[in-house]
């Protein structure tokens, strides 16, 4: 990938390549940030849409400031997830639909697609039980590939905070996961 702040200067310019470059580089991280957040993978893809969408009508107002691009793109994803979350406590508590069956670039294996669905409703029912700044430790360091450091500067806390945060969310996991694959 070219140097990303070239990237971004040229986005910033309308350069529809360059905008197209950072789309593709971070959409899966903000995606798996973001299911893990909702534990909704429609709602998810349709919530990483939208912060791309914002990212390319506010770039020009984008700023270095001593952190990577990557950081003003998870900004505008918590937003995102936290105003859906305060919208979705204010609706009356519906059913949610089960995972979506998507290829996910496999051959169409039925029994992969179940596994992976599996395997991602078990993630997300275990992350459920974690605390709200735990999910955001897992979410960032594991699902969107941030450093200690990274993750310490966006959530405001020290890397030992982070990585306290870490362990115990782990730990956590680990628990509900072997209660849900034994239960």
């Amino acid at each position: 990938m070219q140097g990303e702040e070239e990237l971004v200067r040229r986005a910033k310019e309308h350069d529809q390549a360059a905008f197209s470059r950072l789309y593709e580089e971070y959409f899966d991280k903000i995606y798996r940030y973001i299911v893990i957040k909702i534990g909704s993978q429609t709602e998810a893809e349709d919530m990483t849409q939208q912060v791309f969408l914002k990212a390319l009508q506010s770039i020009s107002s984008f700023k270095w400031q001593g952190a990577p691009f990557s950081s003003w793109l998870y900004r505008i994803a918590h937003n995102q997830v936290v105003d859906y979350l305060r919208k979705k406590s204010k609706r009356p508590a519906i059913e949610e639909d089960p995972p979506d069956i998507k290829d996910n670039n496999r051959k169409s294996d039925p029994q992969q697609i179940t596994e992976h669905n599996l395997s991602m409703e078990q993630m997300l029912n275990a992350a459920r039980q974690l605390t709200a700044a735990q999910r955001e430790v897992i979410s960032l360091r594991f699902t969107s590939d941030l450093s200690t450091a990274e993750v310490a500067r966006l959530m405001g806390k020290s890397q030992g905070a982070i990585k306290a945060l870490q362990h115990s969310a782990i730990v956590a996991l680990r628990k509900a996961l072997l209660v849900e694959t034994n239960g």
